[in-house]
């Protein structure tokens, strides 16, 4: 058979077409090469602590290694991991998981990517509040899900109610997903409405992937979760990670709780992928969990001081505007104003300049599901916040 007969195939498949690159790591590896050039850079583009992990988990992790505890483990985790993760959220949350009920991933990303992957079929519909972290979307249609959004006003500081959450709902409503306090925006749902949305989901035979990623750093009240609402146990997953609370982002620790049989099939898909986390990963986590943990009361601290810093320094740009974040550690502010100015259309646009005019590292609002945003991550030393608004301040007066 001549060449000119043959059947050309396609190379990729349709599944891995339905996806991006993650906005984040996009924006990180042109960081990381304009950095690599010996250009300083302001830099708020990833969403990551500016600690240093703490040295007594550090410290579980050496000790891990140096008594030579780096062989395969279960693919869920340890035993070990797994209690200090149950008992850990139960005291803090009042939630009642067993061991078999968790899950150890590697990152909070896996566990929602392994989640989405056991419950959503083609066709089922997620319910997802917008604005959205990035990975969200991408992982819903890569397991063939059909995305409703439900879209916040940010002149209610982009607040999410039950009534909001309810008017999506369909017969082909599989699962919804909250992430509070969000990314990009920091806002939190209400307790109150929380314990609404997970009543009507449990009701209506709804599954709640609760990311609770952020949960230890709220500004605002007690730190919530879903997971406390034990009539409704069934239908909710909780998805958490070590990254955020304890600086351990390069760690990769992550897990999910929820019903044991999602929990089984999370780990089943697992043993076909990753395996278990690094071994060494899972002692420092059970220090993390177990220790003190005073030092996420530190960091929460130095936050709030961070975030009113940079809002204030926010308000000596003219035009710029922002809601005032209750958790997590990132701003939302819109650039709106800007459009039609020095040749700029989009976000986007505001972005891609400021990064190679200003050298100012954000994300723009498209990847988390709005048009006239962008997103600063203000996990940074005091004088970064500084040096970065006096660049942005300069770039947009030359606009007008």
């Amino acid at each position: 058979m001549s060449t000119a007969t043959l059947v050309a195939k396609k190379v990729l498949t349709d599944r891995i077409n339905r996806i991006e690159v993650s906005a984040t790591m996009a924006i990180t590896a042109a960081a990381l090469k304009l950095k690599a050039e010996g250009v300083n850079l302001a830099d708020f583009g990833a969403g990551e602590p500016h600690f240093a992990t703490p040295r007594h988990i550090k410290d579980a992790a050496i000790a891990a290694i140096e008594a030579n505890f780096t062989r395969y483990t279960a693919v869920a985790g340890v035993p070990q991991v797994r209690q200090a993760i149950v008992d850990r959220h139960a005291a803090d949350f009042g939630s009642q998981y067993t061991v078999d009920e968790c899950v150890f991933t590697t990152g909070g990303k896996l566990a929602l990517f392994n989640a989405v992957q056991v419950l959503i079929d083609h066709g089922d519909e997620v319910i997802l509040p917008v604005p959205y972290w990035v990975s969200f979307l991408d992982i819903i249609q890569y397991a063939g899900g059909v995305v409703k959004l439900v879209e916040s006003k940010e002149s209610e500081n982009f607040r999410i109610t039950a009534e909001m959450i309810a008017a999506q709902v369909t017969e082909k409503t599989k699962a919804i997903i909250l992430n509070s306090p969000s990314n990009p925006a920091g806002s939190i749902i209400e307790q109150a409405d929380l314990e609404s949305i997970v009543r009507m989901a449990h009701e209506r035979g709804i599954y709640l992937l609760l990311d609770e990623t952020y949960s230890y750093l709220t500004f605002q009240g007690d730190i919530v979760s879903g997971g406390s609402l034990l009539d409704c146990k069934e239908h909710i997953i909780i998805l958490g990670s070590l990254s955020k609370t304890y600086a351990m982002t390069g760690w990769r620790a992550g897990f999910a709780l929820g019903p044991k049989q999602i929990i089984s099939a999370m780990s089943k898909l697992q043993s076909q992928s990753t395996s278990n986390a690094a071994s060494m990963v899972q002692k420092a986590s059970i220090a993390a969990l177990t220790g003190p943990q005073e030092c996420v009361a530190e960091m929460r601290a130095n936050y709030i001081e961070l975030r009113d810093r940079i809002l204030e320094g926010f308000k000596t740009i003219p035009g710029l505007t922002c809601t005032t974040p209750q958790g997590a550690f990132y701003v939302y502010p819109n650039v709106s104003a800007f459009f039609g100015k020095g040749g700029i259309k989009t976000a986007s646009d505001v972005a891609a300049r400021l990064l190679s005019e200003a050298h100012v590292v954000v994300v723009p609002g498209e990847a988390f599901g709005t048009s006239e945003h962008i997103r600063l991550s203000y996990a940074v030393s005091p004088d970064v916040i500084d040096e970065g608004v006096k660049r942005m301040r300069e770039f947009f007066a030359k606009l007008a």
